[in-house]
């Protein structure tokens, strides 16, 4: 296993992910990929970013598809989600991007299959020496209008997310590039969602539905450690579901984050004052063969922090870098 970072593309990120040990990363430009003028990545382009980020010793391990986690009105190919005639149009621009980055020598491609943004509640919660903590807490936001997008029933979320895995996995496979799928972050009671739409990806069930739309080894997750356990009545069933997907080597790209809560709220914390044993979970990635990258995310928010977190971020990777020495030397002495 190797700690790795989902970061910015900007020389100080890039150097920063180097001097804290990091070697894989996953990082996104904003820019300059063939996005504005065609919808779609163009290879020269990707392999003009893969140079860039090795230049700084670093290895581009993963980038993200332009289906993010930011909502249905920030996307570029909100036809995907939303259902409509334009979305055969959008599934082939997003084809053309795996061709791409099969071309320009990047192995896996992050993605998210959302209308909603990331939830949470509009105030922070106070935290550890004046940090402060993304907050989430459904009695606050249930009674929330619908968006002009709703309703989308889980009949309709489903028909959409398979549409769409039915027509880019092949691709994907001939191409030899893993598309990991983000969960729903957070969780919504199902039949009920949020704003009047369903988050079928935001269950355990969902999660294992979502596994078993295609056979292929090139169709997995981006496995949120912390979204998962926002889905969890108890820690024990996150270790389950990290041995449930990494036994059939489904998890492709972990979020290792930490969480004080579960299902319907929770905050956000540093790794080492969580509900989840992250040595724990950490071992049990160890158990089911899994040799991919972990990184941090959502990190708490610091006093006196760089605009780009890192003071945060560090205390993270150390804490990180620590728990898979410890297990690796486990290995070591057994």
């Amino acid at each position: 296993m190797h700690i790795g970072a989902q970061i910015g593309y900007s020389d100080e990120d890039l150097a920063f992910a180097r001097q804290m040990g990091v070697e894989y990363i996953d990082a996104s430009p904003r820019s300059g990929l063939g996005l504005e003028e065609d919808g779609y990545w163009h290879a020269d382009a990707l392999n003009r970013v893969r140079e860039h980020v090795e230049s700084f010793g670093l290895k581009l391990a993963a980038m993200h598809l332009p289906l993010t986690s930011a909502g249905i009105e920030k996307q570029i190919w909100p036809s995907i989600m939303l259902g409509t005639p334009e979305r055969d149009r959008d599934i082939e621009k997003a084809q053309k991007c795996i061709e791409a980055a099969s071309q320009a020598g990047i192995p896996l491609l992050l993605y998210n299959m959302a209308i909603l943004p990331v939830v949470r509640t509009p105030h922070r919660t106070p935290g550890r020496g004046g940090a402060t903590y993304s907050h989430f807490n459904y009695e606050e936001l249930k009674d929330d209008p619908p968006l002009p997008y709703a309703p989308v029933t889980a009949d309709q979320a489903w028909e959409r997310i398979t549409y769409f895995v039915e027509r880019v996995i092949p691709v994907a496979e001939a191409c030899q590039v893993k598309m990991g799928c983000h969960q729903h972050d957070p969780g919504m009671p199902a039949g009920v969602g949020y704003r009047g739409i369903e988050r079928v990806l935001g269950s355990i069930e969902g999660v294992k539905r979502f596994v078993n739309l295609s056979p292929s080894p090139y169709h997995g997750l981006n496995f949120c450690q912390g979204t998962i356990s926002e889905m969890c009545t108890s820690p024990k069933q996150v270790y389950e579901a990290i041995r449930t997907f990494g036994s059939q080597k489904k998890i492709f790209w972990v979020h290792f984050r930490n969480i004080r809560g579960g299902f319907l709220g929770f905050n956000e914390v540093f790794p080492d004052e969580g509900d989840i044993d992250m040595l724990k979970a950490l071992r049990t990635y160890k158990e089911v063969g899994y040799d991919g990258v972990l990184v941090p995310d959502h990190c708490p928010h610091v006093p006196l922090d760089t605009p780009n977190g890192h003071v945060a971020r560090a205390f993270c990777f150390g804490y990180m870098k620590a728990l898979l020495q410890a297990v690796e030397d486990e290995d070591r002495s057994s």
